[in-house]
């Protein structure tokens, strides 16, 4: 009988997804949820959040549980560490995934457009951390530190074709973050990394558009876009005991665009 690498395990972990409900955030969940640990997602909407945990469930046979958040409300991050902390005693790993996009010219971008997208991708990691930090350290321990990932973009890291002002600043933001908090958390025992995906199936990326395909075979060595098995082996490597002294790097997740730029 094969044997999951112990490396690699995660069984009896439990994570807190945001951002849950579709698209990369989905895909997390469910690749976690399979490999046994306790996963909460997040969605603005209760029943829909729901109804995607249960399928969830139904698909893996594990643990899957639906949390109703609002990140983009000031409160929305302390509400939801309240309800996880009511909960659960410990956090083992958190995924900051929740993101807000608008793309448009400088002179098209509203006030509106730039809070929206810097209140949910940027605001909403940071103090979602600074209020779950006691559960991740109750989880902490020198040989298996609590992990942090945050979902950044390749649009944080170079300036794509196409104008999103506000997101791509957001995402940089994202990326200075994860350094900046892997620094001052390592002493915790808590790393904190970030993946930085290119094209994947979601709300934010229309991959099966015609100029989203012709981008991909232009700009992409490996001709595809992301699929759930690509952005899951990293979060599962970044939260096993594999990824235990890996702090404050951002993986591009992008079938090699960056490099071939």
């Amino acid at each position: 009988m094969m044997q999951v690498d112990p490396l690699f395990s995660l069984a009896g972990k439990t994570a807190l997804i945001t951002g849950g409900t579709s698209g990369i955030g989905r895909m997390i969940a469910h690749g976690l949820t399979a490999r046994g640990v306790r996963t909460y997602l997040t969605g603005r909407n209760r029943a829909q959040a729901q109804d995607v945990a249960c399928a969830i469930v139904q698909e893996t046979g594990g643990d899957c549980i639906a949390l109703e958040a609002d990140l983009a409300r000031p409160d929305g991050p302390q509400q939801l560490a309240a309800e996880l902390a009511g909960r659960e005693e410990r956090l083992h790993l958190l995924v900051n995934n929740a993101g807000a996009n608008a793309r448009g010219s400088l002179a098209g971008t509203t006030q509106e457009d730039w809070d929206l997208v810097l209140n949910v991708n940027l605001r909403a990691a940071y103090f979602l951390i600074q209020q779950v930090l006691p559960l991740l350290k109750a989880a902490a321990s020198d040989a298996d530190p609590a992990r942090i990932v945050n979902v950044g973009s390749i649009g944080g890291l170079h300036i794509p074709g196409w104008e999103a002002h506000p997101y791509n600043v957001s995402k940089a933001a994202v990326h200075h973050l994860t350094r900046s908090l892997a620094k001052s958390l390592g002493p915790d025992r808590i790393t904190v990394n970030a993946v930085a995906p290119g094209p994947f199936p979601s709300r934010l990326t229309d991959t099966g558009s015609d100029a989203v395909k012709a981008s991909v075979a232009t700009h992409i060595p490996l001709g595809r876009p992301g699929e759930a098995d690509d952005v899951v082996g990293a979060i599962v490597f970044l939260a096993s005991r594999a990824g235990a002294y890996v702090n404050g790097h951002t993986l591009p997740l992008d079938g090699g665009y960056i490099a071939a730029l």
